[in-house]
């Protein structure tokens, strides 16, 4: 490798040698640096190139008196320690908006700070003073539900469950004593295109799903077990338009134009995408070049044009956000300590939404991945767009700060979707072996920190896979629960055995298993194993995979003393663990086989289509949540 090369790719944080979750030693070759590097906007196409790059980046790092941001205690002084000599001007704008100018030489007096990211501007350079308490509070022990919101069957009609029907399960669950009520990511989609309905790609994480929203004028409900989108698409969005046209058509109004405009420029760049999306195609990256920039004149005369398709993708916004808002009221009047319990997935399509209106905030040309691991042989390519580490920086971290914030408007516990991003991220280029790419740490857990104290809520990061050395150690000093999965949890540097949920770290939050994981009973069965045989995916060691299950199911049993294959056992199991926090899946309650997602597929397993065969009107009269509760309450949750 040229020594420009290597140099660069260690001063843009990139981890090219690594041991990956199997074990296996990984070098990516040169390609994979060049690309990753171009991605971040460091130009390295040839040895002259990257050594140019490396002198511009190496000089531009001199000239700072100060790093791109820095952490602080809020409310006590604060003093920044000035880097290289001389008097030098600044000036920090807080983040109530208050400004504060000075002269300073050696330091800078800052005075006392609220909790919050604030910006310091020094010879025109600026940092980020992010005022973070150092750990958020213990997380009181409780117990919750998660379920499918896709999938659960719509009271008021039409093929999808709504935040109406959502509203309606925090009733029934919470007055079992549970603590929380937890579903799939519900960002922002892709309404012209039915067949991408994946929760975790979305196209934009600071706008709600609008397919969830109930009129109650789609006619019978669909009790058909799997999930027909375009049917279902079709169907709400006609109810959705006819809604809307009742709308503007009564005296209602004055409410949805405040809320409108103190949402602001933001919003209307995604009402926009939106209103252009039905003209030209779900993908921005397929429209007609003059529309690809939410800055040229062409988007402009299109909203001054169009205006009201862009004020009712704005209405729709409005009305999703209500009626989330109701499911988290109603979570909370039934007596759920947190509410409801949301899920922040770990990037976005890279032609939706969110990478248009912000285009360089995101890198493009590569996707955030897996390396290698013992239940993923080639690893993980999952097509969302990695946020930029550089980017961040440069911006003050209000992509992260705003993500968050919007998902704490609706919930008091947040789970954080594949939190080693925080730390390092793998971004795979097209055709070539994936690289790590090291993120800002500390300070995305100072955002994290900011943000859940001023929403006095709580965080759970999803901690599994390959983990970096520390990052459990961080989360815990952070005030944030990691996650602990009952069928990984096993001492696997020993033999192998189950651990008891009595040794699980009491910083965390215990399930079984995950959407992306067998159920319950199909985990006993061994059905995933047997989709992946009728899929060719086995390699021919379907039947070792069986045996091999089978002895698992034995091991587990032993470790929880069950004889019968009784879900109860299992419960039993995780309402004794450490944990503060213990989640049960829906599925497992009412004894369904079938898992949501078979990770690696897209539409050849019936992926987030599976409806649950219970209404959630029902579930306060259905015994197996009754026995379930009962067994969270003999436990002490």
């Amino acid at each position: 490798m040229n020594e420009a090369l290597e140099a660069l790719a260690n001063a843009a944080g990139l981890v090219w040698r690594y041991h990956d979750g199997a074990g296996q030693w990984r070098e990516a070759p040169d390609e994979s640096l060049r690309a990753v590097l171009a991605a971040l906007g460091l130009e390295a196409a040839t040895d002259d190139v990257a050594a140019e790059t490396l002198h511009r980046l190496t000089e531009l790092r001199a000239r700072r008196r100060l790093d791109p941001w820095t952490i602080v205690r809020p409310d006590e002084p604060t003093r920044l320690p000035l880097q290289g000599d001389g008097a030098t001007e600044w000036r920090l704008e807080s983040a109530d908006g208050a400004v504060r100018e000075g002269r300073a030489e050696g330091e800078i007096e800052a005075g006392r700070l609220a909790v919050g990211r604030h910006r310091l501007v020094i010879d025109g350079m600026t940092t980020t003073v992010l005022a973070a308490p150092d750990r958020l509070p213990e997380a009181p022990r409780a117990w919750g539900v998660t379920l499918p919101l896709y999938g659960l069957p719509p009271e008021a009609g039409g093929g999808l469950g709504t935040y109406r029907d959502l509203a309606c399960a925090a009733t029934a669950i919470g007055r079992f004593g549970a603590g929380f009520l937890g579903i799939n990511p519900v960002h922002a989609g892709f309404p012209e295109d039915p067949l991408n309905y994946s929760p975790y790609a979305p196209s934009s994480r600071r706008h709600l799903n609008a397919i969830h929203i109930e009129t109650g004028t789609e006619g019978a409900a669909d009790e058909t077990e799997l999930i027909e989108y375009p049917e279902a698409f079709a169907l709400r969005k006609k109810a959705l338009a006819d809604a809307y046209r009742q709308f503007t058509e009564g005296a209602g109004g004055p409410a949805f134009d405040d809320w409108r405009a103190a949402r602001g420029e933001e919003l209307q760049r995604f009402a926009i995408h939106q209103a252009l999306s039905e003209v030209h195609g779900a993908y921005w990256t397929d429209w007609p070049e003059p529309y690809r920039d939410p800055r040229a004149q062409a988007v402009l005369d299109f909203a001054a044009k169009e205006a009201d398709r862009v004020r009712y993708h704005a209405w729709l916004q409005w009305r999703a956000e209500s009626q989330l808002s109701s499911a988290q009221k109603a979570a909370k009047d039934a007596g759920m300590r947190y509410g409801l319990y949301l899920d922040l997935a770990v990037g976005t399509h890279p032609a939706g939404a969110e990478t248009w209106a912000d285009p360089a905030q995101f890198a493009r040309g590569v996707s955030l991945g897996a390396p290698p691991d013992a239940f993923s042989a080639d690893g993980q390519v999952w097509g969302v767009a990695p946020l930029s580490p550089l980017a961040l920086q440069q911006n003050g971290f209000a992509v992260l700060a705003e993500t968050l914030r919007e998902q704490f408007r609706f919930s008091g516990l947040l789970r954080i979707d594949h939190i080693l991003g925080f730390d390092r991220a793998f971004w795979c280029p097209e055709g070539l072996p994936g690289v790590y790419v090291m993120m800002p740490k500390a300070a995305m857990l100072a955002v994290a920190r900011i943000e859940a104290t001023v929403a006095g809520a709580s965080i759970v990061g999803e901690d599994l896979g390959n983990i970096p050395e520390g990052l459990r150690r961080d989360l815990d000093a952070s005030g944030i629960l990691g996650c602990r999965v009952a069928v990984f949890e096993r001492d696997w540097h020993g033999d192998r055995g189950f651990l008891h949920s009595s040794t699980y770290d009491p910083q965390t939050l215990a399930a079984f298993a995950s959407h992306d994981l067998p159920t319950w009973r199909g985990w006993r069965k061994g059905l995933d194993i047997d989709w992946r045989d009728r899929l060719g995916q086995t390699n021919g060691e379907a039947d070792a995979a069986r045996h091999g299950r089978s002895d698992d199911v034995a091991a587990f049993d032993r470790t929880i003393g069950n004889h019968d294959g009784s879900v109860d056992a299992m419960h039993d199991f995780l309402a004794g663990s450490a944990s503060r926090l213990v989640a049960l899946q829906a599925e497992d309650i009412l004894g369904l086989e079938e898992q949501a997602n078979l990770p690696g597929t897209v539409f050849e397993h019936p992926n987030w289509r599976r409806r649950l065969p219970v209404k959630a009107s029902e579930f306060a009269t259905d015994d197996r949540f009754a026995r379930t509760a009962e067994i969270m309450r003999q436990s002490g949750r």
